[in-house]
């Protein structure tokens, strides 16, 4: 019976899409899940959406759309990333589903009766784009410690989850299982800056939004992220408080949680309580790796280090990218990438190391056996070492890959191919051909050669999945299934291999990166809106065009868009009606000098009269209203 074996990536966030620093977690994921199903395993792998919040409920407003149009977007996107990176997931959950939105009330509700969870209220300091909560003493430099942006003040009615009840247990689970937290040094940070110092309970939920999962008890709340998000593992199996479905029965408890290391508290500490608290096993592994940098800064779209996953495939393709992404990033340390690192790895690994030992290869033998795989019978001890290496590869990645260490798994198989290059410089097949008293010999090396590709083709294909069937079909392998590896010897004597064509063609870097330095540009320009037809002076002094100090805004009751605005010009007061609330609260524009045309017609708008018409910059959807940059006396004109 084969072994089962259960993975998951963190859910993305789907406040916008993401860059080559979050993808990063799905291909690693990705590679382990291939590799469990190439050694035999039995593989779940979910991967999906983390899609309520208050972020994205405020993003949703700012772009005039619900929230769910907003979030069906970005998942689609998300969706459509994971796809293109041949990433071979059996679920894709998204927390609007409604079986995930059953179950998480549900969960709450269990929790609610079984008084884990208590109604109180939040006074603290919140970080919007973290989804977290703060104290003072928690904040570096007085802003959050996670993401280093600003906190807001928030005071709230809140239910909370009585964490603190399950801390020794889980400090015990802990001691119990080392692997339980990986590497070893996220464990220490969790156990001595969150566990010792002792847990304080949890806000689960919220009421200054509403774009959540409702309470079902009580409609003013909606249910905060981490129950809502993190229950995702079990949701996507089946799993209710009222029952287990046969996937949870048959996965569950999940072998790795594949996260990023800034959201390890969550899944180490939160999550597995929520998961005592309900009385279900916890995950038995929770790996949290490190970050995908740009050259030495976290990507960030503000600083203009931002580099996406279509790019890099549309400049290099899949397999380059799944390679960099898993061989650039160490087990415990941030990893990097720039375009001319990129580049240089691409040339001197796929294109110099690999592509030309499978092309001279195939070269070879169409050149000299015309594509015929020869009797391989004529052996010389150096032929044994390549067979041992071969060998050897095997069982050190299965050691790798067993406790995650990607990178060094594909430097064992790096190693092989080193040794077939150096194989072919120590045999100089050219100078055999060139007797037919050597022809024999050189048939075996070329098939000794061909083989050894064979297993490089196999070792590589949870990596590199269509790299691996590239290779196996220039040298026409049937098999390079997994078993198969521990055999040097499969390729059939006397089958012919396919034409000789480049893996990979060698880059011209400095082209390259000219290439997209003008892409770049051309993204940073900003369009504008075409201009209009000339018109004459006269026209334009048909407009009168004043400065209007703001004294009274308020929203208008039952529309979405207008601001109802009481301005001071001169010794008057003046009304208007302006539609920029999605872009504006009151309370900013309250002081302001704003730019207003004062002789258009009075209107009628919702019942209330709109005595001329605010003046405000578009760009891209976004209206900002004109203001002046110094106080001016108000009815000013503009001239």
């Amino acid at each position: 019976m084969k072994k089962t074996f259960y993975i998951t990536t963190a859910i993305a966030y789907t406040s916008r899409k993401p860059h080559i620093g979050n993808t990063y977690e799905i291909i690693l994921t990705d590679a382990i899940a291939r590799y469990r199903r190439y050694i035999g395993d039995d593989v779940f792998f979910l991967t999906g959406t983390d899609e309520h919040g208050q972020k994205i409920q405020e993003i949703a407003e700012k772009e005039g759309v619900s929230p769910k149009a907003y979030v069906d977007v970005i998942a689609e996107q998300i969706k459509d990333i994971a796809d293109m990176l041949n990433i071979s997931y059996d679920k894709f959950i998204r927390t609007t589903d409604d079986y995930h939105v059953d179950a998480v009330q549900k969960i709450f509700k269990k929790l609610y009766d079984q008084g884990d969870i208590y109604k109180s209220e939040y006074e603290g300091l919140y970080c919007t784009p973290c989804e977290s909560f703060w104290t003072e003493t928690q904040l570096v430099d007085g802003k959050c410690p996670d993401c280093g942006r600003e906190v807001k003040k928030t005071k709230e009615e809140a239910y909370f989850f009585k964490m603190s009840k399950y801390q020794d247990k889980l400090m015990k689970y802990i001691e119990e299982n080392p692997e339980f937290i990986q590497p070893e040094s996220r464990k220490k940070e969790m156990v001595n800056n969150f566990l010792k110092p002792g847990l304080q309970d949890l806000c689960v939920s919220r009421t200054s939004f509403t774009w959540g999962v409702p309470v079902t008890f009580d409609d003013r709340h909606v249910i905060y992220v981490w129950i809502d998000a993190l229950s995702n593992y079990i949701t996507a199996l089946g799993y209710t408080p009222d029952e287990k479905g046969e996937l949870y029965k048959k996965y569950w408890p999940a072998d790795v949680h594949v996260i990023g290391k800034d959201i390890l508290r969550f899944h180490t500490i939160y999550w597995p309580i929520m998961l005592m608290a309900l009385g279900e096993p916890l995950p038995k592994q929770v790996f949290g790796h490190p970050w995908m940098l740009f050259g030495e800064e976290k990507m960030s779209k503000s600083r203009g280090n931002v580099i996406y996953a279509e790019d890099l495939v549309r400049h290099f393709g899949v397999d380059a990218v799944r390679y960099y992404s898993l061989h650039e990033m160490p087990f415990a340390q941030d990893g990097n990438i720039t375009y001319d690192v990129f580049i240089s790895r691409f040339n001197s690994d796929l294109a110099n190391t690999l592509g030309n030992l499978v092309n001279r290869t195939v070269a070879m033998i169409n050149k000299y056996f015309d594509g015929v795989l020869q009797d391989n019978s004529h052996k010389e001890d150096i032929d044994a070492d390549l067979a041992e290496v071969c060998k050897n590869a095997v069982a050190k990645i299965e050691e790798k890959m067993s406790t995650l260490h990607i990178a060094d798994s594909l430097d064992e198989i790096w190693k092989v191919v080193d040794r077939a290059n150096k194989y072919i410089d120590e045999t100089m097949p050219w100078v055999l051909a060139k007797e037919d008293a050597t022809k024999p010999r050189l048939g075996t090396v070329l098939y000794n050669l061909a083989e050894a590709i064979r297993i490089i083709a196999s070792l590589l294909s949870p990596f590199m999945p269509q790299t691996a069937q590239n290779i196996a079909n220039q040298i026409n392998a049937s098999d390079i299934s997994y078993e198969s590896v521990k055999t040097f010897g499969v390729l059939k004597v006397g089958d012919k291999v396919g034409a000789a064509e480049p893996l990979f063609a060698r880059i011209d870097a400095e082209k390259k990166l000219e290439e997209i330095s003008a892409e770049q540009e051309a993204e940073d320009r900003i369009e504008i809106a075409p201009y209009k037809d000339y018109v004459e002076f006269d026209d334009f002094e048909k407009l009168d065009i004043r400065v209007g100090k703001v004294i009274e805004c308020e929203k208008v009751p039952k529309s979405e868009k207008l601001l109802r605005f009481t301005l001071q010009v001169g010794s008057d007061t003046r009304q208007i009606l302006s539609g920029i609330s999605k872009y504006h609260t009151p309370e900013e524009l309250i002081g302001k000098n704003v730019v207003f045309i004062a002789n258009f017609k009075p209107r009628k708008m919702m019942g209330l009269e709109s005595c001329g018409m605010i003046l405000s910059a578009e760009h891209d959807g976004e209206l900002t209203a004109l203001t002046t940059i110094k106080d001016i006396q108000s009815g000013a004109e503009i001239v």
